[in-house]
C-alpha cells in the first residue's frame, strides 16, 4: 500500500489557506470516482483510493501542521510502509506561486511540518511534493502561510492543485523518478 499525506491544519478556520494546499490535493484525490470516504484513524482523516491495482491511503493529519510527524509515524508503523512508498504533499513559500517541486529526499527547508516528520521518522529519505505558495514579502511568514490566497492567485493555485493530483498519480504508477522528470520543469 502506498501512502499520500497532505499537510495542513484541521478546522474551518484554516480552509483555503496557503498552508492547507496539501489537504486540498488529498481532498481532490479522494473526491475522484476511485476515492473513498474519510474516517478518523491515526490522529487523522484517512480515505482509501484505488488506482488500478494500487491501494493508496490518503491521509490528512489532524495534529496541526507542526505536529504532523506523530500521525505519519503511526501510519508508517501500522502499515509497515517502506519510506519510498510514502509521499508528503505540502506548501512551500520558497517556491513561486503554483510551481511544483518533487524530491525523493531532502531537508525540511524550514517547513515545520516536514521538520516534525523528519524528527519522527529519523530520516530525510522520504518523497515529497511541494507546491509553491509565494514568498511572504514584507509579511510575517506565519501570517502569510495561514492567510488565504488573493482572488487573482486562486486560479493559479487551483491549476497547481490539479497538476499536483496528476503528479501524485504518476508517482503511484511510475515512481518518484518519473514524477520528478515530468513535474520539475
Amino acid at each position: 500500500m502506498k501512502v499520500v499525506v497532505g499537510l495542513g491544519n484541521p478546522g474551518r478556520k484554516y480552509q483555503g489557506t496557503r498552508h492547507n494546499v496539501g489537504f486540498e490535493v488529498v481532498d481532490s484525490l479522494a473526491a475522484s470516482s476511485r476515492g473513498g470516504r474519510f474516517q478518523n484513524r491515526f490522529q487523522a482523516q484517512v480515505a482509501e483510493l484505488v488506482e488500478d491495482s494500487n491501494r493508496v491511503l490518503l491521509v490528512k493529519p489532524e495534529t496541526f501542521m507542526n505536529l504532523s510527524g506523530r500521525c505519519v509515524r503511526e501510519v508508517v508503523d501500522f502499515y509497515q510502509t517502506p519510506l519510498p512508498d510514502l509521499l508528503i504533499v505540502c506548501d512551500d513559500f520558497n517556491l513561486p506561486l503554483g510551481k511544483l517541486r518533487v524530491r525523493g529526499r531532502g531537508t525540511h527547508g524550514g517547513h515545520n511540518g516536514l521538520r516534525d516528520i523528519q524528527s519522527h521518522l529519523g530520516t530525510t529519505e522520504y518523497p515529497r511534493l511541494r507546491i509553491g505558495v509565494e514568498a511572504p514579502g514584507e509579511k510575517d511568514a506565519v501570517e502569510h502561510v495561514l492567510g488565504r490566497f488573493r482572488s487573482a492567485e486562486r486560479p493559479v493555485i487551483e491549476e497547481a492543485i490539479g497538476q499536483a493530483v496528476q503528479a501524485v498519480t504518476v508517482w503511484i504508477h511510475q515512481g518518484i523518478d518519473a514524477c520528478m522528470n515530468l513535474y520539475n520543469g
